[in-house]
């Protein structure tokens, strides 16, 4: 493969006039204008001899102004699809057309896409506006595609890393994963997979509710060099997996990043948050504003089910999880074939009002990486429809008593469930009108929810495309200052959706400390409660905690209602747990047992073993497995 775009070029003698990688893709640029029209049979010619994607676009001499090329699209698209912006990646020959209704931009069968590139010599690609705005959006485009020679420098790099030559036979082939964190725990989870070729980072992610030392993965290790990392891939955008992805790029990462779209927006805006959270808290953030950008400029981003090799001896695809917006099943087939590892990551085998259930089939797997958040034998979640139903009658219980009613959640997932049960339950006249207001990170990571309802269940997708977004119900309303959080509290009864989930600061914490002395309130936990947070001493039972506020703590007791629901979880159950693993094709042949409590970890890996007669593992913290 080293002399691929040699070869390419030969067969194309006097039509192109550049031709590089960007990652593992192919892209040639041509100055020949009938070549750029009509020269897709013989690319797709090339493309079945070498099975490797080939883009052709054309070169800067050709490309139509950039103010002549927007009026152009502008009278080819339809107004009816209501374009929104216009940007110009001029590095890459791409203008990216974003709109509110995308499909009329495409045209049928990509008619109108084709006109755009045969009159103005750019090639089109089009991306849905958010329904609500997403400053985080915008501005991340913006880096990805503003004068950006770098990215363009950047993708052509790990292009040819990709393509280095490798002999399998003329080397002992082996593949062993190193578990930084995550590893008989919930928080940090991060692990290092390594072959004689290949350093791969699978998630970078912290412990919120944890200090010091523990809070992070274990990196000041023998086999950890940042120089020598070829990638990184996150599964998905919770801070347990992500939250110290910027960190690599302020110690000098410069590799790529794969991920989804949806998870590379969700990751940027939930790391600025942490930034801003310790800010507020008086303590130096451990990264910045820059390094959260130098992470979207290395993101490579993909959609579910698109294979791309990430190094010389590995090949990647996601797969739906089922957990949260753009979250994923991350399998590698190592080695062409040698070794095919599926790191399942957070996951829910059943489905959701938000997402489809996780994907259970796939082409080969020998070693599978399973959560266990819930895995022991005590915990059978509840039926979705029964939990609720008492949640709703909870909520209608509190409000009839003239209380409000405070839901602390995760910003992204969990948050979006409770919205759109809310909005239906008003909707169907089960719940009193009252208002429900959204602060925190909640509205933000809505609006880019509006942005890829490609990655959303098809039922909030055909509402989404008919006009009847959930997201943009007049029942919902934006806090968005502290004067508005002061309304909220001195006003009348509401339902408030607030993060964080775990009362580890944030806008639910505020919330927690006005409403916690009127017992005509209610607060309901339904997320899962770290050890050592505030949420975890409620759960438990406690009835006095401690707060800080401006900088002194202060003994808090807690007379309003406090109640738990786990049946409500974006993480599998017990039974989920056990049914995705008998209906798993292939069987793999190894289970390795992770992101759970000890007791829960070892539980699964006992039952999973019992039940499917295979290898179980439940690794330590820096323990190294070999799996080939």
């Amino acid at each position: 493969m080293t002399d691929i775009l040699k070869n390419i070029t030969d067969r194309l003698v006097g039509k192109i006039k550049e031709a590089n990688f960007e990652g593992a893709n192919i892209v040639l640029y041509t100055q020949n204008e009938d070549f750029f029209k009509n020269g897709e049979g013989k690319i797709k010619e090339i493309v079945n001899d070498i099975k490797k994607r080939i883009e052709l676009r054309a070169d800067s001499k050709l490309l139509m102004d950039k103010e002549l090329t927007e009026k152009r699209i502008k009278e080819l698209v339809p107004g009816e699809a209501e374009i929104t912006n216009v940007l110009f990646d001029a590095q890459r020959s791409i203008v990216v057309v974003e709109a509110k209704k995308p499909g009329m931009v495409i045209g049928k069968q990509g008619s109108i896409l084709d006109d755009i590139r045969k009159a103005t010599f750019w090639t089109p690609q089009v991306q849905r506006s958010s329904a609500i705005k997403s400053q985080i959006t915008e501005n991340i485009r913006s880096v990805l595609y503003a004068n950006n020679s770098y990215r363009r420098k950047f993708l052509n790099e790990i292009g040819e890393k990709i393509y280095q030559e490798w002999n399998p036979e003329k080397m002992d082939m082996w593949v062993r994963l190193t578990f930084l964190g995550g590893a008989r725990q919930v928080g940090r989870s991060c692990f290092l997979l390594q072959t004689p070729n290949t350093k791969i980072l699978l998630d970078c992610g912290i412990d919120v509710a944890s200090e010091g030392a523990d809070k992070f993965p274990v990196f000041n290790i023998p086999e950890f060099n940042m120089s020598s990392l070829d990638a990184v891939i996150i599964s998905h955008a919770h801070l347990d997996h992500v939250g110290l992805l910027p960190y690599l790029y302020k110690m000098g990462y410069k590799g790529p990043v794969y991920m989804t779209a949806p998870t590379r927006d969700i990751a940027a805006l939930l790391n600025l948050d942490f930034i801003g959270v310790a800010y507020k808290q008086a303590v130096a953030p451990i990264f910045s504003s820059s390094d959260v950008k130098e992470m979207v400029k290395h993101s490579i981003c993909l959609n579910y089910n698109e294979v791309t090799d990430v190094a010389p001896d590995v090949r990647l695809t996601f797969y739906n999880s089922g957990h949260v917006l753009g979250s994923s099943m991350v399998h590698l087939n190592i080695g062409n074939g040698l070794h095919n590892l599926l790191y399942m990551a957070d996951y829910k085998y059943a489905k959701t009002r938000l997402l489809d259930p996780a994907v259970a089939n796939f082409p080969r797997v020998e070693t599978a990486i399973t959560e266990s958040t819930y895995g022991a034998k005590t915990d059978i979640l509840p039926p979705r429809k029964e939990t609720e139903e008492q949640f709703i009658g909870l909520v209608k219980k509190a409000l009839n008593r003239g209380g409000k009613v405070l839901l602390p959640e995760l910003g992204l997932g969990h948050a979006q469930e409770t919205m759109m049960r809310m909005e239906e339950s008003m909707r169907s006249g089960e719940l009193p009108k009252v208002p429900i207001y959204i602060d925190g990170m909640v509205w933000d990571i809505n609006a880019i929810h509006t942005a890829y309802p490609d990655f959303l269940s098809s039922k909030i997708r055909n509402q989404v495309f008919q006009d009847k977004n959930p997201f943009t119900s007049e029942v919902f309303s934006r806090v968005g200052s502290a004067q508005e959080r002061k309304d909220v509290i001195e006003g009348g009864s509401c339902i408030i959706i607030a993060t964080s989930g775990m009362l580890v600061g944030g806008a639910s914490v505020e919330y927690f400390k006005e409403f916690a002395g009127n017992e005509k309130n209610l607060m309901i936990l339904s997320c899962y409660q770290g050890p050592g947070s505030m949420g975890r001493q409620l759960q438990e039972g406690a009835r006095k905690v401690v707060v800080e506020e401006d900088g002194l703590k202060r003994e808090i007791e807690v007379k309003m209602e406090v109640t738990l629901f786990n049946g409500l979880s974006p993480h599998a159950g017990r039974n989920e747990i056990m049914s995705i693993f008998n209906n798993m094709r292939p069987k793999p042949k190894r289970i390795i047992v992770n992101h759970g409590e000890v007791s829960k970890s070892l539980d699964l890996a006992s039952s999973l073993y019992k039940l499917n007669r295979v290898e179980t593992n439940v690794p330590r913290g820096l323990e190294t497995l070999r799996l080939r």
